[in-house]
């Protein structure tokens, strides 16, 4: 842990190092987010479903591991594993139906 020395405290002020981009500066503004500037729409979906896939890639090749070699894995991380697979396609699987449900809205309205 680092702390402070004399010259960086003064009474009640005390400087604070911004470690994370998204914290407001000194002034009080938010500095402008880090983005893709040729990133579209579909890219970000298509990212977004390759990281989905990864997931259950690792999860899958984990319970392999576990099957094949169990002495040398760890059973609570093929769990994790597994678990973030659940997480990742079910989040996915939300989006989608809620997506299709948006679209059928749309086109019952004409």
């Amino acid at each position: 842990m680092d702390f402070l020395s004399s010259q960086q405290v003064t009474g009640h002020i005390v400087e604070m190092a911004r470690t994370n981009e998204r914290h407001l500066n000194a002034d009080g503004s938010q500095p402008p987010l880090n983005t893709k500037e040729n990133g579209s729409f579909g890219n970000m979906v298509l990212d977004a479903l390759n990281g989905v896939n990864s997931l259950e890639q690792n999860s899958s090749n984990m319970a392999e591991k576990l099957i094949t070699d169990p002495e040398n894995t760890d059973v609570h991380d093929v769990t994790i594993a597994m678990a973030k697979a659940n997480m990742g396609m079910s989040i996915t699987k939300a989006v989608v139906d809620k997506a299709l449900r948006s679209y059928q809205e749309i086109m019952s309205i004409r």
